[in-house]
């Protein structure tokens, strides 16, 4: 998902430490930085560690779980990546790299003392990603699995991109961003017109964009693009031959991720939801939810069935 203006470095960060936030330090090949978290609920059987999309987004767009989590009795816990915004955003390209996002992942559990007895974990997106590389490293702690509106692998999501949603659009206006995407200028304010046009109202979120709930506007005005071009590339039509996650492909190890696994897709995301019920199958205690209303954001544009499921996977792991 791609920023519509410029990144935004927060300033006074530690001003922003409040209501049950913190700043977590984290280890990395190129020095220590510090990574924001903020706690909402009190549940000590059931935390859930909210994974943003991207990559290089925000929790922001996320808050749409405000609505429903807190009233459910689940303690969950909003957390921006290294690099964004309430986070510390270095300047070191060689950071973004996902093993890396991995180990800061494990260090977040270990300084909230999350552990196999409580621990869910949440992946949105580029979160899904995430989520899947954590579990196939850690799943020793872990009592969920939260994999949202993302496929297991890059090379079958290009193929869908390229099959299934580029064909379905005006042809004329996709030779316009290919062409303007050739010519390295996705920053035009036509790219992003011809995006929001075809694409972004169709998949990624079905309401007109004035309409677009002010916590997504915001995310999206944060983005950092320095960790967004390179991880996935400049297009949004798929990712780029020569990011670095060009060649992710986790489908064939899924069947060895064996704690209970929630996949949610939705009918007219960017992503196959052929292939996320199949992600469901292939998990061994995986089910899969089905937003028919929603696109990528279904937390937002078919909102009730998405947290109807989710609430009612997450009530499932209380029982006894």
């Amino acid at each position: 998902m791609r920023g519509m203006s410029g990144y935004l470095d927060y300033t006074g960060r530690d001003g922003l430490l409040s209501g049950g936030a913190q700043l977590i330090p984290i280890s990395t090949p190129r020095g220590d930085f510090r990574v924001w978290v903020k706690r909402i609920g009190n549940n000590p059987s059931l935390r859930m560690l909210l994974l943003h999309g991207g990559p290089g987004g925000t929790h922001e767009y996320l808050e749409a779980v405000d609505s429903y989590l807190p009233g459910a009795g689940i303690e969950y816990y909003h957390y921006d990546q290294l690099g964004s915004a309430y986070s510390d955003q270095p300047d070191e390209p060689s950071l973004w790299e996902l093993d890396r996002f991995v180990d800061e992942v494990e260090q977040v559990r270990k300084a909230l003392r999350l552990d196999r007895d409580n621990f869910v974990l949440y992946g949105q997106s580029w979160g899904g990603i995430l989520a899947i590389e954590y579990a196939l490293h850690h799943q020793q702690h872990l009592r969920g699995l939260v994999i949202s509106n993302m496929m297991s692998s890059v090379p079958a999501y290009n193929a869908y991109a390229e099959q299934v949603l580029m064909p379905a659009m005006d042809q004329a206006k996709l030779a316009e961003i290919k062409s303007l995407e050739a010519s390295g200028q996705t920053e035009d304010p036509r790219y992003m017109e011809l995006l929001v046009e075809q694409h972004y109202v169709q998949h990624v979120l079905r309401m007109p964009p004035q309409d677009w709930p002010e916590p997504v506007q915001r995310m999206f005005r944060h983005l950092n693009q320095q960790i967004y071009v390179s991880m996935q590339g400049p297009s949004e039509l798929g990712i780029s031959a020569d990011a670095k996650l060009a060649h992710w492909d986790r489908f064939g190890d899924l069947a060895s991720i064996d704690v209970p696994a929630l996949v949610i897709g939705a009918r007219y995301d960017t992503m196959d939801p052929a292939h996320m019920r199949q992600m469901a199958e292939r998990l061994p205690q995986g089910r899969y939810l089905s937003c028919e209303n929603g696109s990528h954001l279904a937390m937002y544009d078919d909102q009730q069935a998405y947290f109807a499921g989710l609430l009612d996977f997450l009530h499932g792991l209380a029982q006894p």
